[in-house]
């Protein structure tokens, strides 16, 4: 791999057509069909583009990342999951919350859409817990605790 190999084919662009009508046609065609897997694993989400690259949102929060690199396509964050989900996904983490999936290799787009719908549980299970009130602690059971 050259020193420039992760590299993401960056670009000004305004939307993700933008983005993707940016990449050679080959990487078009697949980011074309990774864009497809997130909008059928997460029907509600927005597209935007963040950080200079595509960005999918559900209901306020970000989603996933996708970023077209020279030997790879890049997808951000990458949820837990089970273990079945970690086994699955093994092969093609990069880092503790990233997922690198080779162009010289076919894209696992089912793997793709698990990836999202866990990264949506994720998410709503944290607004939940945001929204949800905080067991407050008596003074007496915090001595308690401490003793």
């Amino acid at each position: 791999m050259g020193k420039n190999a992760m590299k993401a084919h960056r670009t000004a662009a305004g939307s993700i057509d933008d983005y993707v009508a940016a990449q050679p046609k080959a990487v078009q065609t697949i980011l074309k069909k990774i864009r497809a897997a997130i909008r059928k694993a997460a029907p509600g989400a927005d597209e935007t583009i963040s950080y200079q690259i595509p960005a999918f949102t559900l209901e306020g929060r970000y989603l996933v990342y996708v970023a077209a690199f020279k030997n790879h396509i890049g997808l951000y964050p990458a949820p837990a999951g089970d273990a079945a989900f970690r086994k699955e996904v093994s092969a093609y983490r990069s880092g503790k919350a990233s997922v690198r999936l080779p162009l010289d290799e076919p894209i696992p787009f089912d793997l793709i859409g698990k990836l999202v719908t866990l990264r949506a549980k994720e998410n709503k299970a944290r607004e939940k817990a945001k929204a949800s009130p905080k067991k407050k602690i008596s003074k007496k059971a915090k001595s308690k605790k401490g003793a």
